[in-house]
C-alpha cells in the first residue's frame, strides 16, 4: 500500500493532482470553504487556550492541494496576532502536491539578510516543507491538523482462520503476471501490531469479528503527535472516516470518483482504509501522561459546534442564486448523513453527506483544558 501510493517513480500521489472533480476523490475543503474556515476557527480557540503564545507551529498533514489551509488562512486574516504567531509547516511527501500547494498559498520566496525563505502572501506567514513530522523543528507550541491523512496510511489485514490469526498478503498468480491475495502459510512478524490491538479491545468486541485491519504506521505517528504535544504545549485535531473501533475489512481502492479492484492497476487508484480511532486514542496516551484525547465525534457535530449555520447564513447574505446553490449543496455534504460515498463524482446531482461517517479526535496538553468543542 505504501509502495502503490508513494513509490517516488510511480506511486499515486507522487506525480500528479489526485484531488477534485478532474481527479480521482473530492475531499470536505474541495466542497466548501466553510470547511477550512471552521478548521481555523477550532485552531484559534486552541491557540487562546494557550495563552496566545507569540510564536507556534501550525503543521498540517498531507495537506493536499494546501485549500484546507489557505482557507483557513483567509478566514482568520483579521485576527493580525494569530495570523502573526505562525509558522506553517507542511508534511507532504510529493513534489507534484508539494508545488501545488506553494500555489494555493500564493507563495513567494523573499531573502531576509543571507536567509532566503518562503512567504505565503495570504498571512505572511513563513511556510516550510518537511517529509516527515519528526523533520518539523520542535520547541514552539504546536497546532496539528491531520485531514484524511490517516486513511492513507498503510494498513495490515488478519484473518481468523483454523490455525488463528493468519496474515492476508499479496502474491503473484500461477501465471506470474496478476496480483492475488493469499493468507500468510506461516506467522508474520506483523502479528505483534495485531496482539496489541487485541489488548485495547473487549473480548466480546474481538468475539464478533472474522477480520482485522490494523495500522502501525498510524499507531507510530500518534505517538510522535502526542510526545510533541506533551514537550511543546499545545494539540492536535485528526479528522477522517473511520470507526471507533475494531475495523474489519474496509480497504479500498478509487479511480475517477469510482471503485476498483484493489489490484487492479496499482499506482493508478487512490487506497485508502477506515481509521481506527480507538487504536488512535490508546497510542496516544500509551505515549504521554501529559496528553488527553478526547472525542471522537462526528464531523457534523464538530462543524455545527463551530458555527457552520452562522457561517452558511452569512456567506448567503452576499451572493447570486448559483452561488447560494453551491453553498447550501456544500453544506450538506459537510453534515448531511448519507450510506452511499459522497465520491459517486460530478455527475451525480445527488449531495450526498459525509456528516456522520467522518469523525473527529483532538489530543491536547492537559494544561489547555478541553478543546472546542469537545
Amino acid at each position: 500500500m505504501e509502495e502503490v501510493l508513494t513509490n517516488p517513480q510511480s506511486g499515486y500521489y507522487m506525480n500528479r493532482d489526485v484531488f477534485g472533480e478532474s481527479g480521482d476523490f473530492i475531499t470536505s475543503p474541495e466542497v466548501s470553504q466553510m470547511f477550512g474556515e471552521l478548521i481555523g476557527v477550532w485552531a484559534m480557540c486552541l491557540w487562546e487556550q494557550m495563552g496566545k503564545p507569540e510564536k507556534v507551529n501550525l503543521i498540517e498533514l498531507g495537506p493536499g492541494r494546501g485549500t484546507l489551509l489557505a482557507d483557513l488562512l483567509r478566514g482568520s486574516a483579521k485576527f493580525v496576532n494569530f495570523t502573526k504567531a505562525l509558522n506553517i509547516n507542511l508534511v507532504e511527501c510529493s513534489p507534484t502536491l508539494q508545488k501545488v500547494q506553494y500555489n494555493t498559498l500564493k507563495c513567494e520566496d523573499e531573502s531576509v539578510g543571507d536567509e532566503k525563505r518562503t512567504v505565503s502572501k495570504l498571512s505572511g506567514a513563513p511556510v516550510y516543507w518537511h517529509a516527515s513530522l519528526v523533520q518539523v523543528p520542535s520547541g514552539f507550541p504546536t497546532i496539528i491538523v491531520a485531514h484524511e491523512f490517516f486513511d492513507a496510511l498503510p494498513i495490515h489485514q488478519f484473518q481468523k482462520g483454523s490455525r488463528g490469526w493468519c496474515e492476508k498478503m499479496v502474491d503473484l498468480a500461477g501465471d506470474s503476471s496478476r496480483f492475488r491475495f493469499v493468507l500468510s502459510p506461516q506467522p508474520t512478524a506483523s502479528l505483534i501490531f495485531l496482539s496489541k490491538r487485541c489488548q485495547w479491545a473487549s473480548a466480546e468486541e474481538l468475539e464478533k469479528v472474522e477480520q482485522i485491519e490494523v495500522c502501525p504506521k498510524a499507531m507510530e505517528i500518534t505517538e510522535q503527535i502526542a510526545d510533541r504535544i506533551s514537550s511543546d504545549g499545545g494539540g492536535a485535531l485528526i479528522i477522517d472516516y473511520g470507526k471507533n473501533g475494531i475495523v474489519s475489512d474496509s480497504l479500498q481502492a478509487i479511480r475517477k470518483h469510482k471503485f476498483v479492484h484493489i489490484l487492479d492497476d496499482p499506482g493508478s487508484a487512490d487506497l485508502s482504509a477506515y481509521v481506527d480511532f480507538a487504536a488512535i486514542k490508546h497510542s496516544a496516551m500509551e505515549a504521554s501522561d501529559d496528553i488527553s484525547v478526547h472525542g471522537p465525534m462526528t464531523q457534523s457535530q464538530l462543524l455545527g459546534s463551530l458555527g457552520i449555520n452562522f457561517r452558511v447564513e452569512a456567506l448567503m447574505q452576499n451572493c447570486d442564486e448559483k452561488q447560494a446553490e453551491s453553498l447550501r449543496t456544500g453544506y450538506w455534504r459537510l453534515v448531511g448523513d448519507g450510506e452511499a460515498p459522497f465520491w459517486e463524482g460530478p455527475d451525480d446531482q445527488t449531495p450526498i453527506g459525509m456528516g456522520s461517517r467522518y469523525l473527529a479526535m483532538a489530543i491536547v496538553n492537559k494544561k489547555q483544558g478541553s478543546p472546542v468543542p469537545f
